[in-house]
């Protein structure tokens, strides 16, 4: 497939050059281009796509160095009652196995800031830990609040311990409780960016722990989509796609991304949860009724950009960039 709403993606067939099991139920696997050619340069927050079959594509952070050209690290927490992503991580691929690979792309970009708060709940961990490597070069304060079920559950604790020492808090439920968020946030801090990724009871405290903060504090970053609420119109609306010269109608019971397919237009996807981002269409015209779980508040209300894949319009007709 192709997509018109952005630069074409990196599409790689890579290499699993190590696994290693990281914690009880996480393995990381590093991955590698067969010739060990560089591989595409990446920022803290960013994910890729893997394709583990032609309809199973599941996306993971990176988590290893930014600075290191030749591998991409992810790590997959095995989920028996998931979508089957993970079991196939955990259960087919293998040290010296191909896999095909589509990324990266960074919807939880690193802000500068004078100081900054981590929290990271279970596999949450992934997408922080090369924010702390950019946080160290920039020279900023940082801590590092880190929860998990328990300490043999969470992944990489020992390597950050060592490198960070005080600054890295490990806090496994069964010793600690839940994580004192009332501790950590109820008192504003002027200058500070909260980075959060974990599980979503935790984000959802997070995120009213941090409703008093100064607006554009608090990124998150969900690996599942947040409940969607009804949409704001009931009725079918209109889709113009600018550069087919096409306009599609777009009815209650489908996709922006369906309707544009079935027209013969193929956008790059993903997730179609409004996770991943794959499918991110510049919005030329027209309001649009958000349902994704990746947009900041200020960059939905700017109404230039969409998940076609789960958000609306709010409006009769939308023109799209496609």
């Amino acid at each position: 497939m192709t997509t018109s709403t952005t630069a074409p993606e990196a599409e790689l067939d890579l290499v699993v050059a190590r696994r290693t099991d990281e914690a009880d139920g996480v393995v990381s696997l590093d991955l590698r281009r067969a010739d060990h050619a560089p591989l595409p340069a990446w920022t803290p927050g960013a994910h890729i796509d893997l394709v583990l079959a032609p309809d199973l594509v599941r996306q993971y952070s990176l988590c290893s160095s930014p600075d290191d050209t030749h591998v991409w690290r992810v790590a997959v927490l095995r989920e028996d009652d998931g979508r089957g992503g993970s079991l196939q991580v955990h259960d087919k691929l293998a040290e010296g196995d191909p896999v095909r690979v589509r990324g990266p792309r960074n919807h939880f970009a690193l802000e500068h800031a004078e100081r900054y708060l981590f929290i990271a709940g279970g596999i949450g961990i992934t997408p922080i830990i090369p924010m702390l490597e950019q946080a160290e070069r920039q020279g900023s304060p940082w801590e590092l609040v880190y929860g998990g079920r328990t300490l043999s559950s969470m992944a990489f604790r020992d390597a950050l311990v060592t490198r960070y020492g005080e600054r890295v808090r490990v806090r496994p439920e069964d010793a600690y409780g839940l994580l004192d968020l009332g501790e950590l946030l109820g008192t504003p801090r002027p200058g500070t960016l909260v980075y959060c990724c974990g599980p979503e009871p935790l984000l959802r405290a997070v995120e009213e722990r941090c409703a008093d903060w100064p607006p554009g504090t608090l990124h998150v970053e969900r690996f599942a989509p947040k409940e969607l609420q009804p949409p704001v119109r009931d009725g079918a609306f209109e889709v113009a796609l600018a550069q087919t010269g096409i306009t599609v109608t777009v009815p209650p019971d489908k996709s922006v991304l369906q309707a544009v397919e079935e027209a013969g237009v193929q956008v790059l996807f993903s997730c179609q949860e409004g996770t991943c981002g794959t499918c991110e269409t510049a919005v030329l015209e027209g309001t649009v009724d958000h349902r994704d779980s990746l947009l900041t508040p200020a960059e939905q209300e700017a109404h230039d950009t969409m998940m076609i894949c789960v958000s609306r319009a709010a409006c009769p007709t939308l023109v799209l960039d496609l």
